[in-house]
């Protein structure tokens, strides 16, 4: 079967780069109208040009925002994410509440207003970008772990819920991922260290994983695609570890 999603709107959250770049560039491939959510204006107005897609710049950690958003769609690709390391003693409140804003209560609220939509129509497809960490737990990651935890969980009520209405609703896994969350992480670790950014890799963000590369975002959005299309009408509920054999230990 091909991904054919002719006729269908998808909402796509952190858009105007990485991961959710390429999932709105795979989901305008196979068809799909687009609107595309970010915080950053500019990349994200070019990529909608391109794509012939509709551009909504937004703040989701501005859940008055989040809410204003149009959500009558038949695809919510919930991917937006940031990140902090630090230690639990020493975890600024402030961010793990943005973070947890960002990453988790935004992803409910887009859902549960787009929800009933699908419902009407008897078709839709949520697709969760969780993360290895949505599986398995690092230090000073607190707060990327709790809301990557928490999106597995609603991820599983929205399946159980949207089963009667042919709705599905499935996560993706992905270890380290080449986008510039990542690449920023690479930087600062190197930079504290005292190390190269190649020593990063191998030693710190690779370590774990079998498979010794970082995951490309068009992997990612291919699986999206996947999941989104009518070879996976079946599938909901779980979740899809791209992880290079980190959670085989």
């Amino acid at each position: 079967m091909t991904t054919d999603l002719t006729g269908r709107t998808a909402l796509v959250t952190g858009a105007a780069s990485g991961i959710g770049a390429a999932c709105a560039e795979r989901l305008a491939a196979a068809g799909a109208s687009l609107r595309l959510v970010d915080l950053a204006a500019e990349p994200l107005q070019q990529l909608a040009d391109r794509l012939g897609a509709t551009a909504l710049t937004c703040d989701l950690s501005d859940l008055d925002a989040v809410d204003g958003l149009d959500v009558d769609v038949d695809i919510v690709v919930n991917n937006a994410g940031l990140q902090h390391v630090a230690p639990l003693h020493e975890f600024p409140p402030e961010v793990f509440h943005q973070i947890l804003t960002v990453m988790l209560e935004a992803p409910f609220r887009l859902v549960r207003r787009a929800l009933p939509g699908m419902y009407e129509r008897g078709w839709g497809r949520v697709v969760n970008v969780s993360s290895v960490h949505g599986l398995r737990a690092s230090p000073f990651k607190s707060a990327y772990v709790t809301a990557k935890h928490g999106l597995e969980g609603l991820s599983k009520v929205i399946a159980l819920e949207g089963a009667e209405h042919g709705v599905t609703s499935n996560c993706v896994n992905p270890a380290y991922v080449r986008t510039p969350l990542v690449e920023k992480q690479i930087a600062d670790q190197a930079s504290s260290h005292g190390i190269s950014e190649d020593e990063v890799l191998e030693q710190v963000l690779l370590e774990p994983v079998a498979l010794k590369r970082l995951v490309e975002p068009a992997e990612v959005a291919e699986l999206v695609a996947y999941l989104c299309g009518p070879a996976a009408t079946s599938i909901t509920g779980s979740s899809f570890a791209l992880d290079g054999g980190w959670t085989a230990h």
